[in-house]
């Protein structure tokens, strides 16, 4: 009789590398790990990795991939990831080793006054291959300020290091008329016509000089320099967009802008305005972090802030067969969930956004089962309430070591196996480690495969890491990121659209042309 354990078609896969914690896992293909930092890393610390480390990766993984791939993934990540650092980060490697590929994605890439100063710094600082920004990166950012709007470039006055002064003084633009010199001019520091810049321009020139001059419709944080009364923060909140308003509700609150019974009903119908929460592309979890910070506002406004978050979670899908749902609470989910960053790190923890994630997917699919787990599976009873009370009470249990295979064991000893079981973590296990062979997990999984073939396992990863506690396999699908792309590679995942590599196959279906 042949050696079952070497020839049974249930063999486990082997693990093949080390986590953070040094318990064995499976490494991510160069693909697949390039697109995980992409969605889900911010260059700065987080629990296991420094911002060094997560920039050397991924320029080390820069090399590993096609050009046409990494191209991909920068649009991808900012298109549907929503991401900032990262996107930037690709194109200044793109600069540096593949300018035509550069070319092709910049303007959808690089496509606000954030963007194009995290570009220009990033290449001037030296960290990709060069200091200087070379020749067709300049007519890059040449034609990326000759061809905006003025609107456009007011916007992106906000900031520094570098200023978008400095990127102007650094690429010298063609002004196509008096009136665009005169507005790289000012823009620059330089004396000019005043007549020919644009009128929120002139407007902003005239409220300097008399504060009692009409409030000129800018960035309000170019208008926060002056001495501001009342009268002019209840005109900025009036005029705020709904991201501004979302950010700055405490603020407005100190300025007294809610003593006015009117803004209050102005604003409360802004943030709950489906086809404007949709415009401003929001992370749901950021309209948690502003329920959570708005504690003083008045009631309307909180309330208007639960409603957006329903909004912005409905589109979560509804998955064909049961669900259950692990969602990791463990000590090392308390990180901000962008990392730690001086002077501007986030409130909002991955336990939260984990929380948030589970709450929308509850939600949507009646009758799924919610297993939050540290160390072993925690006792939860459903909180009353919407997916923010729901979040808030899941990440209430936030503690302990991480076991990811505790769910799937709990699971097991039940004698269920849903079709799909979603599993919400950083992915860093350690409590059920073994000396070597397959992972905990990976065998449980198998467990759960025996009783239900059809199963799907999809891990989401919170955080910049490359490794797995489950093999790359056809019933497995480990993604990262916290912005709706996530929900859609699932519901495309659960459809039975995509097999192995689903998340890559659908990277590399961006278009470029």
């Amino acid at each position: 009789m042949a050696n079952r354990s070497l020839f049974s078609s249930q063999r486990a896969a082997q693990s093949n590398v080390l986590n953070a914690e040094g318990a064995i896992a499976y490494a991510m293909s160069a693909k697949q790990s390039l697109a995980q930092l992409a969605m889900t890393g911010c260059l700065n610390q987080t629990y296991y990795a420094s911002a060094e480390l997560q920039l050397d990766q991924v320029l080390k993984l820069c090399f590993e991939v096609p050009g046409e791939y990494l191209a991909k993934t920068a649009v991808y990540a900012r298109e549907r990831g929503r991401m900032k650092d990262m996107p930037a980060l690709l194109c200044a490697w793109l600069a540096s080793f593949d300018s035509d590929r550069l070319e092709q994605v910049f303007a959808r890439v690089i496509d606000d006054g954030l963007m194009l100063r995290n570009f220009v710094q990033m290449l001037r600082s030296g960290t990709v291959a060069r200091k200087s920004l070379g020749s067709r990166p300049k007519r890059l950012v040449q034609q990326w300020l000759e061809r905006s709007s003025d609107e456009r470039l007011i916007r992106a006055m906000v900031g520094q290091q570098p200023s978008l002064a400095d990127v102007i003084r650094m690429v010298h633009p063609r002004a196509a008329s008096m009136e665009r010199s005169a507005l790289y001019g000012y823009l620059i520091g330089k004396p000019v016509d005043h007549s020919l810049l644009p009128s929120e321009l002139i407007a902003f020139e005239r409220f300097k000089l008399d504060s009692r001059a009409p409030l000129p419709k800018l960035p309000f944080q170019l208008l926060t320099a002056q001495p501001l009364g009342r009268e002019h923060w209840v005109q900025i909140a009036r005029n705020a967009s709904w991201t501004q308003t979302r950010m700055n509700l405490n603020t407005f609150m100190r300025h007294g802008v809610f003593e006015e019974r009117t803004m209050i009903k102005l604003v409360a119908k802004r943030l709950a305005d489906e086809r404007a929460i949709r415009k401003a592309r929001a992370f749901p979890y950021q309209l948690l972090t502003a329920y959570q910070a708005a504690q003083a506002v008045p009631q309307p406004i909180r309330e208007a802030l639960r409603e957006a978050t329903e909004i912005a979670v409905s589109n979560v899908p509804s998955l064909t067969g049961s669900v259950a749902v692990a969602i990791d609470v463990s000590g090392s989910m308390g990180s901000p969930v962008t990392g730690y960053r001086q002077g501007a790190t986030s409130a909002t923890r991955c336990v939260d956004v984990a929380g948030l994630m589970a709450a929308a997917i509850l939600a949507r699919n009646k009758g799924a089962m919610v297993l939050p787990f540290n160390d072993r599976v925690r006792p939860w009873n459903r909180a009353r309430g919407g997916v923010l009370e729901i979040a808030q009470s899941l990440a209430s249990l936030l503690g302990g070591g991480t076991c990811i295979s505790a769910p799937l064991e709990q699971i097991n000893r039940m004698g269920m196996a849903p079709d799909n079981l979603i599993i919400l973590s950083d992915n860093q296990s350690w409590i059920d480690n073994r000396q070597s062979g397959a992972t905990a997990t990976q065998l449980q999984w198998q467990r759960i495969k025996q009783r239900n073939p059809s199963a799907k396992l999809i891990c989401v990863d919170l955080q910049p890491y490359t490794n797995s506690q489950v093999a790359r396999q056809q019933d497995v699908l480990n993604v990262g990121g916290f912005a709706d792309a996530v929900f859609e590679v699932i519901a495309e995942f659960s459809a039975d659209r995509y097999n192995t590599d689903h998340w890559v196959r659908q990277i590399e279906a961006v278009d470029l042309t």
